[in-house]
């Protein structure tokens, strides 16, 4: 027997000795070990054996689905705790290692869905724990001071009164199993810590209420009656309850507390009381601290609430309480005072990865500009109670539907749209309750109750909103009808989307997205569009709400809007299958310049962000809602490159400076162009001379010269420019055929370019040094992107993301500017001439692989796997982005039209098919390229 052999018998002895540790059934124990086996055959599994052969006992627990008594139980009856403590692992690390067991045994989205909200639930318990022990030392006495056990029968412990130390674990037990038997609230931070702070009160009172049992308060403890040490004190006719006062020293909301006590809480006991599990006074819910209850009920909440584990697989929370609770989660701590508390903060490596389901936030690359990371944020618990608070502090007074202001602005539309948004309000209502809540989920009626608060939180932020973006729009579009914005269907599904993801964040940090579009269907393409909407409308919203809607943001422009299934590719299909360039989008003030050897081959890239509102960390956007929702112009490429002289700019914009390029169907060799002479009115300023720039299919270009005059609104009336031909070109000796302004804005005929000469001639044309100083005297038009529309506002953004991610990475990497700048290149070539990349791929993974490529391309020394260590620093960062990497699609033939086959390629696949011509060189046009070189270098920086 070799080696190998023997190191199998051994890992095969100490699987039957976990199974037969855990009774576990033959089934089971099988499947586990051939699902191990077909792993270890795969994959190189690191660290002990017996954490994985964990991992494969637990799925196999999780999918057999025995007959148990009347019904059925989702598991086999195996503890989860039990399976951790005989493998000797802790519970962090067993989460960490189970998210690469579901990857490599690729489990069902179902099963990955439950491991998901297990971790969740813990998450949410571990933080609570955190603020449990010192609210419970702050009302009881503390349990360090219990003089010590005396060995007692069984049935004198029953009888025996109960200590400060069990008091202790019986209300987090309580708590536990009344957060377990509502899942719509156990990964709910804010309900669940009210679900805490009733726990806390009905025990209180118990305590308060009990003969003899005075012992266990805290006399110092502020809710205390004022006569609670006189001798003849007794408590007044009522019930009592002390929850205003637990929440006003706690971070509590007394509100959000009452409607926990009134719908959760009192129902959960009384259910208690009815299947006699609590011993007591059934019409006030007392008496179970009494020394002939409390044994009883102590034992029956532990069995009642074990069984419950067991049967929903859930993990056995009452962990926290045990001695070495420290060493079974995984945390370095001390019992009641660190351990579990310190989940979240003192995690291992593995599981900080994970940290997007982590109550706190980090705040993203892009916003870390603007707002700090403060070490004083408040524990977790105090800052969802804050978001809630400063919530229902924005919405203080609003109903659930338009305000006067608002039905009055509707009204006045050419087109009233009232009708049309309240009935699409209550459909979205519709379609919410139902999915949100989901089916066959226990307490269903109260989980519906839930959804209705949601919405209706999310539908008064809803209309606020939407009155505040139309005083906006008007106040940068005077007194245009907005009827057309107002009639799109996707805009105002986007905005009550994104109030419902608020909401929802408010109350279950770090939030569930994407599943409110998930609910709605809404593309996240569409969706992205009105977050910066709605942060710019709300000057209220608070921070931790603004850092979520940034990452969701991230979220959609990295990942989830290149989808193969999103609307983005029909939008780049409609701009000709070609997505834009960095500088045909970004304000050119944001353009990055350089002053180095290889400028002139060197593409610019996004440097800053705009002046921000303060706090806010999102960059003024010029755009209006028509900007964000209209589609990029569709066939031929027409623009107006100059303005006639009898026209005037639109309200509110200054006209353009004429330098968008035009896009011509045959080679331009060259143009001559007579200057028309100006005489000026007293007053205004004369542009003696600016230039156009005509750039043909095939890349060649020709400079035109045009003369204007400066407005008072800080814009440029040009003049029409007459370009002759020349006389061979009309067929007539001698002769010129004028080309207008109106021939130059559309597309230029093959008979007015037949007999084009060979160089510019101009008149009056100014010295080179001159023209190069005269696009300074129109600035305001040059602050202006090239290209406008929803495609350039999704593309300034992609590209504003990239170079934030980039510079970060190249500065942990010690990579130099120069090559930085190549890097850059790599990227933005892929990005436009090779879109198709980005199908159902990540936006990080084209940034790791461009960084890669180019660092080999100039001999650096950058190992992927030193890229990756520097990109796991990031706070967006996921493992899943470099181990669940798309290589190929399997491509979908179509044997019909070639329209049907571009229907089933990406677009530029389809363009490239379509237009008969071969893949672009994937290499960096700045690089060194051993297939070919640019036509010509990409243009240089603005200064």
């Amino acid at each position: 027997m070799n080696e190998e052999e023997e190191a199998s018998q051994a890992t095969r002895q100490r699987f039957e000795d976990l199974c037969r540790a855990l009774n576990m059934d033959e089934a089971a124990g099988d499947e586990a070990w051939r699902n191990y086996e077909k792993i270890n055959k795969n994959y190189t599994l690191e660290g002990s054996e017996l954490h994985w052969l964990a991992c494969s006992l637990y799925v196999a627990c999780r999918t057999a689905v025995p007959t148990v008594g009347k019904g059925t139980a989702e598991g086999n009856y195996v503890s989860l705790t039990r399976i951790l403590r005989c493998s000797e692992q802790s519970l962090i690390e067993f989460f960490s290692k189970m998210k690469k067991w579901e990857d490599m045994a690729s489990l069902p989205p179902h099963f990955r869905e439950h491991t998901r909200k297990l971790e969740r639930n813990f998450t949410v318990s571990a933080v609570i724990f955190k603020k449990y022990a010192p609210i419970f030392q702050d009302i009881f006495r503390d349990p360090s001071q219990d003089p010590p056990r005396v060995q007692r029968s069984r049935k004198q412990r029953r009888r025996h009164p109960c200590t400060v130390s069990e008091v202790f674990s019986f209300c987090w037990i309580l708590f536990v199993h009344a957060k377990g038997n509502f899942p719509m609230i156990s990964d709910d931070l804010v309900n669940s810590y009210h679900l805490l702070l009733c726990a806390l009160d009905l025990v209180y009172c118990n305590a308060l209420l009990c003969p003899g049992r005075k012992d266990l308060l805290n006399p110092g403890f502020k809710g205390l009656p004022e006569e609670f040490g006189s001798k003849d004190y007794k408590p007044g006719p009522g019930p009592l309850g002390f929850i205003e006062k637990l929440c006003e020293l706690h971070d509590g909301l007394v509100l959000e507390a009452k409607g926990v006590k009134e719908h959760f809480w009192k129902p959960f006991i009384k259910k208690l009381f009815d299947k006699k599990i609590l011993k007591g006074k059934e019409e006030n819910l007392t008496g179970f601290l009494d020394p002939v209850n409390f044994g009883d009920s102590f034992a029956a909440l532990n069995r009642v609430y074990e069984e419950h584990v067991l049967a929903t697989g859930s993990l056995d929370e009452r962990i926290f309480l045990a001695e070495d609770a420290s060493e079974e989660i995984g945390t370095p701590g001390q019992h009641h005072c660190v351990g579990a508390a310190e989940a979240m903060d003192h995690s291992t490596e593995a599981h900080s990865q994970s940290r997007a389901h982590a109550m706190r936030l980090s705040t993203p690359l892009t916003g870390r500009r603007y707002v700090r990371e403060s070490s004083q944020q408040g524990t977790p618990v105090s800052m969802a109670t804050q978001s809630v608070s400063r919530l229902h502090g924005l919405l203080s007074g609003l109903k659930h539907g338009p305000s006067a202001k608002l039905a009055q602005a509707l009204r006045s539309c050419a087109r009233d749209p009232t009708l049309v948004i309240t009935s699409r309000v209550k459909e979205m209502f519709e379609t919410f309750c139902l999915r949100y809540s989901g089916k066959g989920e226990v307490n269903a009626s109260l989980f519906k109750d839930l959804t209705v608060k949601y919405f209706r939180l999310a539908e008064a932020l809803y209309y606020k909103t939407l009155e505040t973006v139309i005083d906006q729009e008007r106040k940068r579009l005077g007194d245009t009808d907005l009827s057309g914005i107002l009639e799109q269907d996707i805009f105002h599904r986007s905005l009550l989307a994104c109030c419902l993801e608020v909401v929802i964040f408010s109350y279950r940090p770090p939030g569930e997205f994407p599943r409110v579009l998930e609910i709605f269907h809404l593309p996240p393409y569409q969706f992205y569009k009105v977050i910066e909407v709605l942060v710019r409308a709300e000057e209220g919203l608070f921070r931790e709400a603004v850092k979520h809607l940034n990452r969701v943001e991230e979220q959609v422009l990295e990942k989830l809007a290149w989808k193969g299934e999103s609307p983005l590719w029909e939008s780049i299909r409609e701009a000709k299958n070609r997505a834009p360039a960095c500088q045909e989008v970004m304000q050119p003030q944001h353009l990055e310049s350089t002053e180095s050897p290889s400028a002139s081959n060197t593409p610019v890239t996004p440097s800053r962000l705009s002046e921000i509102r303060a706090g806010k960390g999102a960059p003024v956007s010029p755009a209006t809602l028509h900007d964000r929702y209209r589609s990029p112009p569709t066939g031929t490429a027409r623009r107006r490159l100059f303005l006639d002289s009898d026209s005037t700019p639109e309200a509110g914009s200054p006209a353009r400076a004429p330098q968008a390029p035009l896009v011509s169907s045959v080679p331009v060799q060259s143009i001559a162009a007579e200057a028309i002479s100006i005489t000026p009115v007293p007053g205004q300023t004369v542009v003696t001379m600016a230039t156009a720039t005509v750039t043909a299919n095939n890349g060649q270009t020709v400079t035109i010269p045009v003369q204007g005059i400066a407005n008072e609104n800080g814009g440029i009336t040009f003049i029409p420019v007459q370009v002759s031909m020349p006389s061979q070109a009309a067929g007539v000796g001698g002769s010129l055929q004028p080309l207008t302004a109106q021939t130059l804005s559309g597309t230029l005929t093959t008979q007015q370019l037949s007999g084009v000469a060979s160089q510019v001639s101009t008149q009056n044309t100014p010295p080179v040094g001159q023209q190069a100083k005269a696009p300074a005297a129109h600035s305001p038009a040059e602050n202006k992107p090239r290209k406008t529309g929803s495609l350039s506002l999704f593309f300034r953004k992609v590209y504003h993301l990239a170079s934030v991610r980039l510079r970060d990475l190249c500065a942990k990497l010690d990579i130099s500017a120069e090559l930085r700048r190549r890097i850059w290149t790599c990227f933005e070539y892929s990005l436009v001439h090779c879109t198709d990349l980005m199908v159902d791929r990540h936006l990080d993974q084209l940034l790791m692989c461009a960084i890669y490529v180019m660092a080999k391309v100039t001999k650096e020394d950058k190992s992927f796997q030193n890229i990756m260590k520097c990109y796991r620093t990031q706070p967006q960062a996921n493992s899943s982005v470099y181990r669940s990497v798309l290589i190929s699609r399997r491509r979908r033939r179509s044997s019909s039209s070639s329209d049907s086959s571009a229907r089933h390629s990406s677009p530029s696949e389809a363009g490239r098919e379509h237009a008969g011509t071969p893949a672009p060189c994937p290499c960096a046009p700045a690089a060194p390229c051993p297939c070919r070189r640019p036509a010509a270098p990409p243009p240089r920086p603005p200064t």
